[in-house]
């Protein structure tokens, strides 16, 4: 174990550190164990204690299941397609499996074995928590079974799953991430099976209250590759120890786990009342990775009845009297 001063907490959005490997092992007690997040030389990124070999050992805590490692996660591959209403093709291996919200699939080919399942098919679960699973995923909105797709051929078979909105798919490695990423409530696709979905609370009464998703997020955990949808551009940000972003409530996608995220009053009567913007913003203080979209989905349903109300007028006195003032 090193005995250099270069390992780091993250705490609250705050950095905790230099500090030695042991000494950063006797603290973890005093914040979330081994689920902290950490930075130092061997890592290369802020991962959670649990993935550093090692630590949670020296610390004296009791050893924490074993990460899910990339053996467990089915390594797929993949190609995207299209642009503004992009989807995914998904090549499986003999055995090999993906899974994905219901719904999703745009086509598969002859030999692919679909099955709709409930709970985590990542687990060996009874019924009782295959239950508890689907009413948990029942809470973020979502359908309460999951579907998976395995190569049943002795070849190569493909599988696409199609975006439900425009924007952007973006596959990210959850195990390049920490092992864990918070994601608004619909934004997940699919995955390779070995990646758990669950769901987070969110512990702040403001952010639940007028963060624009609730109270409930999804939680991706896990070693492999996931697939994340959002509307627009979705656009990747590294935050620094201590660096705020201020954004739009819904324009917020995913994050990873060390970065604080609260919602603040937009400030002044004319901003809040006038501004177009809403009474509150989202502020993400790093550090972390934030993926943030241009174009929520409820922004973009706001539009599209906006000018549906609108045609409905064209045909009135008033409907024609206001097209005059409107730019074409």
């Amino acid at each position: 174990m090193s005995d250099a001063q270069d390992w780091y907490i993250a705490d609250q959005g705050k950095t905790i550190g230099p500090m030695t490997q042991s000494d950063l092992a006797a603290r973890l007690s005093d914040y979330q164990g081994s689920d902290t997040m950490v930075f130092g030389p061997t890592t290369g990124a802020w991962v959670a204690a649990r993935n550093v070999v090692g630590l949670s050992a020296a610390s004296g805590m009791a050893a924490p299941p074993p990460p899910i490692g990339r053996a467990k996660a089915h390594e797929i591959d993949y190609e995207l397609f299209g642009d503004d209403m992009q989807f995914v093709e998904v090549t499986l291996d003999p055995g090999e499996t993906v899974i994905a919200e219901a719904g999703t699939m745009m086509y598969m080919t002859e030999n692919i074995q679909m099955e709709t399942v409930m709970g985590d098919p990542s687990k060996n679960q009874g019924m009782f928590d295959k239950i508890l699973d689907a009413g948990k995923r029942a809470m973020t909105g979502e359908s309460l079974f999951l579907t998976t797709f395995t190569g049943g051929g002795s070849n190569q078979d493909r599988v696409a799953f199609a975006a439900p909105y425009p924007g952007k798919i973006v596959p990210t490695d959850i195990g390049e991430l920490g092992g864990e990423l918070l994601c608004q409530k619909d934004a997940f696709l699919c995955a390779a099976k070995g990646i758990q979905v669950g769901i987070a609370f969110r512990k702040n009464i403001g952010a639940g209250l007028f963060g624009g998703e609730g109270f409930i997020l999804q939680k991706l955990c896990g070693d492999g590759l996931a697939f994340i949808h959002a509307g627009g551009t979705i656009h990747r940000m590294q935050l620094a120890a201590g660096e705020t972003l201020r954004l739009d409530t819904g324009c917020l996608v995913a994050f990873q786990p060390s970065v604080n995220y609260d919602i603040q009053f937009t400030g002044g009567f004319k901003n809040a009342v006038l501004g177009g913007e809403g009474l509150f913003l989202a502020t993400l203080r790093g550090p972390g990775e934030v993926w943030v979209q241009s174009l929520p989905f409820a922004r973009l349903a706001g539009r599209v009845l906006s000018g549906f109300r609108k045609g409905k007028d064209e045909g009135s006195v008033l409907g024609g009297l206001s097209n005059l003032f409107e730019s074409r």
